[in-house]
């Protein structure tokens, strides 16, 4: 019987969120190219890639030869989906999870909320409507804070065109320099936030340093950080805890590249940890936001919140929000989170 051998690596295709993380750093410092470079391996971005089939592997990890850091519910997804992946690091950067009002509303609290309209994303032509899943994952952990539950409140679907026909109208009614719904800043607000603001809708979450930027700007009333409880599980959502994951068969034939990118990943953190200005400059960076929103959205110790693991905490809550994905029906089977698991590559460092 022939055994195969896997050629050479030649290229690393690689993602990420624009979120903290880890594997951000180390490509904005340049650590990770350096490190392939060192063994012939040209490293490439799938976000930055001309095909389209590239691009949907930040989601649905088809890609070989690949690594993601970011948010959980993809990547649930693509392994629940049947993708062969391998989860080779969990990080875990509490961040604000906001369930937001106007003050005309009368809702102060989330035991107000009983009755009202939430407004969902409703994103159709989504390979998977992450953000969807993870307003009503944190409007449900919300609601368990006093007994409710979803059925308690009407959801309300908004869409894409809402944002369109806002515009328009804002465009039609005025002379001058945009003002209102017309400004920058604006015109990227979301869908649910574009109902809320028309009253469509009378509650939505977001979360995030896009959430403290929509919550400012907007004078928007805060129900319930979620983010803060002090119950992990009723933290986790898509980056509580956030995967670090490879494709399986990079794992079992390039396993030293896989280690590789563990140690880019933890020596990053380890440098974040010890830096702080140039780490919350890279994090706004990375999150397309300024340093203000960042320090609202993840604290002024953001920079020692970037720590891949295999924490029990994270591995509980990621099982927790698999769960509620399959309930939900987000994703077609359950999974078991542990067979998911590939601390080797972590565990060797550590030795």
């Amino acid at each position: 019987m022939t055994t195969l051998t896997p050629t050479s690596l030649k290229t690393l295709w690689y993602t990420r969120c624009p979120v903290p993380t880890g594997l951000g750093i180390a490509i904005q410092k340049g650590w990770l190219k350096n490190k392939f470079s060192e063994q012939d391996i040209e490293i490439k971005s799938i976000r930055e890639s001309n095909s389209k089939d590239v691009r949907n592997s930040h989601f649905n990890h088809t890609l070989e030869n690949s690594v993601r850091h970011g948010g959980s519910i993809p990547a649930i997804w693509a392994y629940s989906s049947g993708q062969k992946t391998k989860v080779i690091g969990l990080s875990w950067a509490d961040e604000i999870q906001l369930l937001l009002t106007r003050y005309d509303t009368g809702i102060k609290n989330v035991s107000d909320l009983k009755g009202k309209r939430f407004g969902l994303p409703h994103n159709q032509d989504a390979l998977i409507d992450f953000s969807r899943a993870q307003a009503i994952r944190g409007l449900e952990n919300a609601l368990k804070t006093v007994g409710l539950e979803v059925a308690d409140l009407e959801l309300v679907d908004t869409i894409r065109q809402d944002i369109v026909e806002a515009q328009q109208q804002q465009y039609l009614h005025q002379d001058g320099p945009a003002t209102g719904l017309g400004d920058r800043n604006k015109q990227n607000a979301s869908a649910e936030i574009v109902a809320l603001l028309k009253g469509d809708v009378d509650a939505i979450f977001l979360k995030g340093a896009h959430a403290a930027q929509v919550a400012h700007d907007f004078a928007l009333h805060t129900i319930i950080d979620i983010g803060s409880h002090p119950d992990p599980i009723l933290r986790s959502n898509n980056g509580t805890p956030r995967t670090l994951t490879v494709d399986e068969s990079f794992l079992l034939n390039y396993p030293e590249q896989a280690q590789t990118i563990v140690e880019s990943v933890l020596e990053a953190e380890q440098w974040s940890h010890l830096h702080a200005s140039d780490t919350h400059r890279y994090l706004a960076k990375e999150c397309n936001s300024s340093e203000q929103w960042i320090h609202l959205a993840y604290g002024e110790n953001a920079h020692l919140k970037l720590n891949t693991n295999f924490d029990e905490t994270s591995v509980l809550a990621l099982q927790d929000l698999s769960d509620f994905l399959y309930r939900w029906k987000f994703i077609p089977k359950q999974i078991d989170v542990k067979e998911w698991l590939a601390p080797e590559a972590y565990q060797n460092i550590l030795k």
